[in-house]
Formats: structure tokens, C-alpha cells, sequence
């Protein structure tokens, strides 16, 4: 079995961004000669996650909502005991539900998703100059 690992450096320009990241995951893929295994993708960050989903513009507003809503809701539960040490729990809080990894299957040296999904790295606290995503193939 075959294991290599690389990453891909992302700079963010918005306190929420989504940058789609699956053409860099493909050629990662197909550079790695795998035929059949694993990828696993992970971000080593508390206020980043990867989302995999369609790449629309409606849905993809849809997704800033989601840190906003949480701001929102403070009003009806209280500050967020985090927010008195750097005021971004609610991208601490949406992290935490979109998730920080996923794993794909690939076939026939190919990555395995769906006809609408695509990979998205999600700031939820920038900018920042230095991001990553983790990667790891596994196989034969």
C-alpha cells in the first residue's frame, strides 16, 4: 500500500470565504498514480472546515447565514463565553457543525463524488495569510 501526503496553502481575502479547492484535489489525485484507495482531506484549524457541495451562488450565500445565525442567537441565549476572548465564536461554533475533514474513494485512479458536489475549504474567521488543507491518498 501506497501512502502520500501533501498540502495546499490558501490565503483568504473575507472574514467568511468559500474557495473551491477541487481542481487541486483532482490533480493532486491523479499526480499521486493511485488507482484504487482513499483520500482524506483535513484542516488543521479551529475556524476553517471543508464543505462538499454544489457550486451555486444561492447556496453558497446560504452558507455565510449560517455564522450570522449564530451571532443572531446570542441575543435570544446570551454572549457566547468564548466572544470575551476574541469575538469569534460563531465561527468556532459553525467549524464545529460543517466539520474539519472528509474522505473520498478513488477508483480507477480517479476521485469518486457526485455529479453536483464539489470541494470547498470554508474561512470562517479572516482573512488570513496562511491556511491549510491536508491531504493524504492511500492505496494501490
Amino acid at each position: 500500500m501506497k501512502i502520500l501526503n501533501s498540502e495546499l496553502n490558501i490565503v483568504t481575502k473575507n472574514n467568511l470565504e468559500l474557495v473551491n479547492i477541487t481542481s487541486d484535489i483532482e490533480k493532486f489525485v491523479v499526480e499521486s498514480k493511485i488507482k484504487n484507495g482513499f483520500l482524506t482531506l483535513f484542516v488543521p484549524h479551529a475556524t476553517a472546515a471543508i464543505i462538499v457541495n454544489e457550486d451555486e451562488e444561492g447556496l453558497k450565500s446560504d452558507f455565510f447565514k449560517i455564522p450570522k445565525i449564530l451571532k443572531q442567537a446570542e441575543l435570544l441565549v446570551g454572549r457566547f463565553a468564548h466572544n470575551k476572548i476574541d469575538n469569534n465564536a460563531a465561527g468556532h461554533l459553525a467549524a464545529s457543525i460543517a466539520g474539519p475533514s472528509t474522505q473520498f474513494i478513488i477508483k480507477d485512479g480517479k476521485l469518486i463524488r457526485g455529479q453536483w458536489q464539489d470541494i470547498f475549504f470554508f474561512e470562517l474567521d479572516g482573512p488570513r495569510e496562511k491556511r491549510q488543507v491536508l491531504m493524504q491518498v492511500m492505496g494501490e
